[in-house]
């Protein structure tokens, strides 16, 4: 299974469809009803409802999604296949984004335009207005969650709205809006197909609560909006799965919007720092019953970092981590979930197993560079 981050990935001439040399054949809907016997009164009725709130939610939402394109970027050909992204490694790319207040601030994903030297930005056109580029400022980029955030200035810009993402429910209407494959703002519907799973982005971290849809996404849909029937923003386009079709991920509305809000005020986000490198280990049963613990795992210290950023003196290689101020802690995602910006340069007090015994230990978290 590979895991792909849709990114400024398309960078192409136009498809020419007309010269793909296949045959096309157009069907229409009273087609479809003659040949299945003719279909329900109420059926005409519920199409058009959902269509008019397609309709809708695109005339809403699309003077508010953007394309960007990117330049400058170095060449990355040799990343592993597993995380390769289509159209990377010439220097350049597009990918969507979404503004979010009148000012000019801009959402899209950290792999969009992580490594760029110059982000330009369309504005698409409203009415009889043309449709406007810029030069954007980049205000700060979180790879722990792939958002990014970006600033332009200009006047007349119409900013989209965040839903509540816990609100958000299985089997509601889902959709996508943005720029695949240099195609400029097109739209995608779908449902939302699961909630709360976790994507582990390029950092290494994962990222929680995190929504599944089958709207379709391709490349240049990354950082674009996935919108509710009220054309409100529930998600920020992320990634798919290949080679399934209809399995699409993007970054809930509340994390995305809580890690903007951090971006724009301090141009990243803090988070907290032990000083040490760990890994995960299993807990053999015997020391798990005679130190009463639930988990069959644990964090081992490979190393500490006497760099002096953390307070890590009473911690040595070979300590298993498994408590963090009382909270259970069985893997390195669970360190990271709980070292968070209130950490840093507190004492915090840590459960250890050394010796094969239980203990705890004092440690300040300094922040994460």
């Amino acid at each position: 299974m590979k895991i792909v981050y849709w990114n400024r990935c398309w960078r192409s001439s136009p498809i020419q469809i007309n010269n793909i040399g296949m045959e096309t054949q157009f069907v229409t809907f009273a087609d479809i009803s003659s040949q299945a016997g003719g279909i329900g009164d109420q059926d005409p009725i519920l199409l058009d409802a959902y269509s008019n709130t397609v309709v809708n939610v695109a005339k809403k939402v699309s003077p508010s999604v953007v394309q960007i394109k990117v330049s400058g970027r170095a060449s990355d050909s040799n990343q592993p296949d597993t995380r390769r992204r289509p159209g990377r490694g010439d220097g350049g790319g597009s990918g969507s984004g979404f503004i979010i207040s009148s000012d000019g601030y801009i959402i899209t994903n950290n792999h969009v335009v992580a490594g760029a030297t110059k982000i330009d930005v369309t504005v698409p056109e409203r009415q009889d207005e043309p449709s406007r580029d810029y030069e954007a400022t980049l205000i700060g980029r979180d790879p722990a969650t792939d958002i990014a955030v970006l600033k332009i200035y200009g006047e007349g810009l119409k900013a989209i709205k965040f839903a509540d993402s816990k609100q958000t429910q299985v089997g509601q209407i889902a959709i996508a809006i943005g720029n695949p494959y240099g195609f400029q703002y097109s739209l995608t519907a779908g449902v939302v197909s699961a909630l709360g799973r976790t994507l582990r982005s390029e950092s290494g971290r994962l990222i929680d609560d995190v929504i599944q849809t089958d709207a379709a996404l391709n490349p240049g849909n990354s950082g674009g909006p996935l919108v509710n029937s009220n054309g409100d923003v529930i998600g920020v386009n992320t990634a798919v799965i290949l080679p399934a079709q209809g399995i699409c991920f993007a970054v809930s509305s509340n994390l995305a919007a809580l890690v903007a809000g951090k971006l724009i005020m301090h141009g990243r986000v803090r988070r907290g720092y032990l000083g040490i490198a760990g890994q995960l280990i299993n807990l053999t049963e015997r020391i798990r019953q005679y130190n009463q613990l639930s988990a069959r795992t644990g964090v081992i210290i490979a190393s500490v970092e006497a760099d002096g950023v953390a307070g890590n003196s009473e911690l040595q290689q070979g300590d298993i981590i498994v408590g963090f101020n009382g909270q259970p802690v069985a893997t390195v995602d669970d360190l990271h979930r709980l070292l968070t910006e209130e950490t840093i340069g507190r004492r915090i007090q840590l459960t250890i197993l050394r010796d094969n015994r239980q203990r705890g230990v004092m440690a300040t978290p300094g922040e994460l560079k």
